[in-house]
């Protein structure tokens, strides 16, 4: 199904959920709607499912407005963050519900529910009730019921949230190849950025009620069109004096700038890449990140974070060291631009 909103406004009292917001989602995708919590995403979500009705905007799905719809009659399947099992139901029973409710044939809905059986890898489960599963297999129940009517759209509100960190990494990935092989367009409402980068094939950055950005995971982390994009995705550094940075000095005063860790070297001149724009530094401090370590720099410019391989002589705070800060987000106002360190180009020193 090809999905498409214009304009979508929701208010709440004086609170304006969503604001003129507008995209398009192309047939068979899997797109994660990311950002802070309170920043609209699941009343966009519940708005495509029906359950909210926009104040303004329209929805299409494969060209046609369904604003006017009843939930039942959009073909989606919507799975819930508290996975929304019917305790005193079997699995089995629990999965069959939608088509049971649609006065299927026992012999149909027998052949669905072992089919989904199948897909979700629940089969041996089928006469077990909710209480009896642990919280990966509650969620394949729910995404067997949602799948079962054989919906057009699936909608996922956090699907993860409740699941342990171990469980909920294998559950992405079998999520990301279960769907690859029904081909089923898929929406999925995270606020955990490692979850949509890796799951997604496109990421709508939700923000205040606005969509700040649309495209691939990769995309979206190398070009960030808006500081907040810039600040949110990836572990950052804003710094307010970023003209104080070498091989940046042509930034305007008024400018701020986002800095990543893997933008930044740090250590001796001989071990910068590119000495002569590198400038002195002192370590604030140093943390153990299991394959790395984490090193704090104050610059003259403010903080900015790097990474350091273990295999490197260790660091430790107040030590002077050298910074070479590769790249930055430069922003003023709402535009944002990525720049390269001006000095990179000059010639390299040779030591002897």
């Amino acid at each position: 199904m090809r999905i498409k909103a214009e304009g979508l406004t929701k208010r709440f009292g004086d609170f304006e959920a969503s604001k003129e917001v507008s995209f398009e989602i192309e047939d068979g995708k899997l797109i994660g709607i990311l950002g802070p919590s309170g920043g609209g995403k699941t009343t966009i979500l519940r708005m495509l499912a029906g359950l909210e009705t926009p104040d303004a905007g329209d929805i299409f799905f494969d060209g046609r407005r369904v604003n006017d719809l009843l939930p039942q009659s959009r073909g989606i399947g919507f799975v819930f963050q508290n996975y929304a099992l019917f305790r005193h139901m079997t699995v089995f029973d629990n999965i069959a519900f939608g088509l049971t409710v649609q006065k299927r044939k026992k012999q149909e809905i027998a052949a669905r529910v072992s089919e989904l059986l199948e897909l979700t890898g629940l089969r041996g489960l089928e006469k077990r009730l909710p209480h009896q599963l642990s919280g990966g297999q509650r969620q394949r129940v729910a995404f067997a019921r949602a799948l079962a009517p054989q919906p057009q759209l699936l909608l996922l509100d956090e699907p993860f949230a409740a699941i342990d960190a171990k469980v909920r990494k294998e559950l992405r990935t079998w999520l990301k190849e279960m769907i690859r092989r029904l081909g089923i367009t898929t929406i999925f409402v995270t606020h955990d950025q490692e979850e949509a980068v890796e799951v997604a094939d496109e990421i709508m950055i939700i923000h205040g009620g606005r969509l700040e950005q649309q495209g691939t995971p990769l995309d979206i982390y190398r070009h960030p069109r808006t500081p907040f994009v810039a600040g949110f995705v990836g572990e950052t550094t804003v710094l307010d004096r970023p003209e104080l940075l070498k091989g940046f000095e042509e930034i305007a005063r008024e400018a701020r700038a986002v800095v990543r860790p893997e933008f930044v070297e740090v250590g001796t001149a001989k071990e910068l890449s590119y000495p002569n724009a590198s400038e002195r530094g002192v370590v604030r401090d140093v943390y153990f990140r299991g394959k790395n370590w984490q090193v704090d720099v104050e610059l003259d410019a403010g903080v900015v974070t790097a990474y350091r391989s273990l295999e490197q002589d260790a660091l430790r705070p107040g030590d002077e060291v050298w910074a070479l800060v590769h790249r930055i987000y430069a922003f003023e106002g709402e535009t944002c631009v990525s720049l390269e360190n001006a000095m990179k180009s000059d010639p390299m020193p040779v030591y002897i």
